[in-house]
């Protein structure tokens, strides 16, 4: 085994020129000292340095040569967001492998589709449970000849530590040298199946070429760098989480993975301290309604205005610009009695969160910069490699998704729909020339599907989905996702969707936030069952009154006229939503068809 922390880095490729069969490697080679990731065991947090990353990796990657793994081969992974799907993926790559994620929440069918269509010759599985899904659909897998195990055993399943101690004790690390020097950047690194949100995923086939320039921005950008810390909670079967973790170890940061339990975060944000947090807006809408929550009827104005003034007051700190001691003072009292409590919900150092995957309220985002907790709205597909556009620390524009990325150009096209073009953009779907096709213009740019414009400064925003797109019985066009948006500030809402296509006039299903509703319930007298209470008419005032605040905001034609709140919350399990958390409209209209005709009756 090589010690690369002796070694000198004076013979580096450039960001463009590194695959992803080199980058674990190179970022030992950099940074062998620095930390690399944080993980809980047996509730301590511990330290993986790059240098000790590279150890592991290595191992594995000379092990799964004795598999015969070959280069262009796919790689299946099984697993939640840990630190061994980290390496076990930096593994893969490291043989010249295309590593072909498979989100842990999918089913044995939904396995089998992935796994068969992508042709895994090798899948990693997180424990028994995967497993058995993979057992039970084994005989449509023909292409499928080794399942690994990263904890605990199962029949058939060799663990993980297995294959890394061949590796360990009768590798020849040459063999590593030679088949980077055979991946290219044209070369396919990464499949990532799209969730989607009607038929079956499509397979993105992202290249080396694509990540180095996603590195590249980041670099470019200054988003983070050594000493950062970055908290990963999204699913690395998801490009956004993927483009993080690549990014991280381009620049030398700390990845500190989640422990696996949602209802942890926040506790872990304050044991890890993160100074980058990732993240989906729903995080931030839960944490926004809570605060606002707090506020007394007669005391919302008065908050605005301290958001309004931290926003004045720390613009100014970063411009270098002065305030007035009064305007000073004021900010002063209002972080003290508030924003600074904020901060210690997200362990105090937050420089930069960045949220992706779905639109967020910019009311939500000037509350949370005027706390000091700047969070910065972006934009990417599967497709683009997670990244499109996005709002900086000092170039930023709420309302907005951001400035194209280093290397990115977008456009509108003559129907409003966004087009992208650059390195960043997927080489095709697998096996489907047909949808690679009809995604694709004669010039080469991603048709998004997004709805949108572009502004004198350069800043894009998204006005709604084509698909999406209400039109009325009347003939007007409605834009869903902005009203929805807004019923979600509510502390009240978990999920709210809105239905009118070719109706009279707009409906919607709303699903109750239980972290919310049930403690409220108890301190008022009401039932705490959410089955109960979706059908109690207080907890239906309670609905109307933030619907009709959210009315206020649109033309009457636009307005939701009548809801039903539904017994139970929409769960990436039962299909409704995807893994990133993004609501699949087409499903909720289906399997909600009744529900929604009786709001017409």
């Amino acid at each position: 085994m090589d010690d690369v922390s002796t070694q000198a880095a004076t013979d580096q490729p450039t960001i463009e020129q590194a695959t992803m069969a080199g980058l674990a490697r190179l970022a030992a080679e950099r940074y062998p000292t620095e930390v690399a990731a944080k993980h809980l065991a047996d509730g301590e947090w511990l330290d993986i340095t790059y240098a000790e990353l590279w150890d592991v990796v290595q191992a594995l990657a000379l092990g799964l040569v004795t598999l015969d793994v070959q280069v262009g081969d796919r790689v299946a992974i099984l697993v939640n967001t840990r630190v061994e799907f980290m390496v076990v993926d930096l593994a893969a790559s490291t043989v010249g492998a295309i590593v072909v994620p498979v989100y842990p929440t999918n089913s044995s069918d939904e396995c089998e589709w992935v796994v068969g269509d992508s042709g895994a010759k090798v899948i990693i599985c997180e424990d028994a449970a995967q497993v058995a899904k993979i057992d039970e659909v084994r005989s449509g897998l023909p292409a499928l000849e080794h399942v690994l195990i990263i904890e605990g055993g199962a029949d058939g399943a060799v663990p993980v530590a297995d294959i890394a101690e061949r590796g360990r004790s009768g590798g020849d690390a040459s063999e590593l040298d030679r088949r980077a020097a055979q991946v290219s950047g044209d070369d396919a690194c990464l499949i990532i199946y799209t969730s989607g949100t009607t038929g079956r995923p499509k397979g993105v086939v992202l290249t080396n070429k694509g990540f180095a320039a996603g590195r590249r921005s980041a670099a470019e950008m200054g988003l983070f760098g050594s000493g950062d810390v970055i908290y990963l909670f999204l699913p690395l079967a998801h490009v956004f989480a993927q483009i993080i973790m690549t990014d991280g170890l381009e620049m030398g940061a700390t990845i500190a993975f989640w422990g696996g339990d949602a209802a942890k975060i926040v506790p872990e944000l304050g044991q890890v301290s993160p100074t980058v947090l990732p993240s989906v807006p729903r995080i931030f809408e839960k944490v926004y309604a809570m605060a606002m929550g707090l506020v007394p009827d007669g005391e919302r104005e008065r908050v605005e205005q301290a958001v309004q003034l931290g926003i004045k007051v720390r613009c100014a700190d970063r411009m270098g610009e002065a305030v007035s001691d009064d305007e000073r003072a004021a900010f002063e009292a209002a972080d003290a009695a508030m924003f600074s409590l904020v901060r210690g919900i997200f362990g105090g150092r937050v420089k930069m969160a960045i949220s992706g995957a779905a639109p967020i309220a910019p009311e939500i985002l000037e509350f949370f910069y005027a706390a000091g907790v700047p969070v910065f709205e972006g934009w990417g597909m599967t497709e683009t490699t997670a990244i499109g556009t996005l709002n900086l620390p000092d170039e930023f524009r709420f309302g907005t998704i951001g400035q194209p990325v280093a290397g990115a150009d977008v456009r509108i096209a003559q129907d409003g729909e966004i087009e992208i073009g650059g390195e960043i953009l997927m080489r095709e779907y697998w096996n489907n020339p047909d949808a690679t096709a009809s995604t694709m213009t004669d010039d080469g740019y991603l048709r998004t599907g997004d709805l949108g414009s572009i502004d004198e400064d350069g800043y894009v925003s998204i006005t709604g989905r084509k698909k999406d797109i209400i039109i009325t019985a009347g003939g007007k066009n409605l834009t869903p996702a902005n009203l929805e948006g807004d019923l979600r500030r509510s502390r009240f809402v978990s999920q709210a969707v809105m239905y009118g296509d070719r109706k009279p006039y707009p409906v919607a299903l709303i699903t109750l936030d239980a972290e919310t509703v049930v403690p409220w319930a108890d301190s008022n007298g009401l039932p705490t069952e959410i089955a109960e209470l979706a059908e109690h008419e207080e907890m239906k005032s309670v609905i109307q009154a933030e619907l009709d605040g959210a009315n206020s905001r649109y033309a009457k034609v636009e307005q939701i006229k009548r809801f039903k709140i539904l017994d139970h919350d929409f769960t990436v399990e039962s299909g409704e939503l995807t893994p990133s958390l993004k609501l699949k409209r087409n499903v909720v209209y289906d399997n909600y068809s009744d529900a929604f005709d009786d709001l017409y009756s």
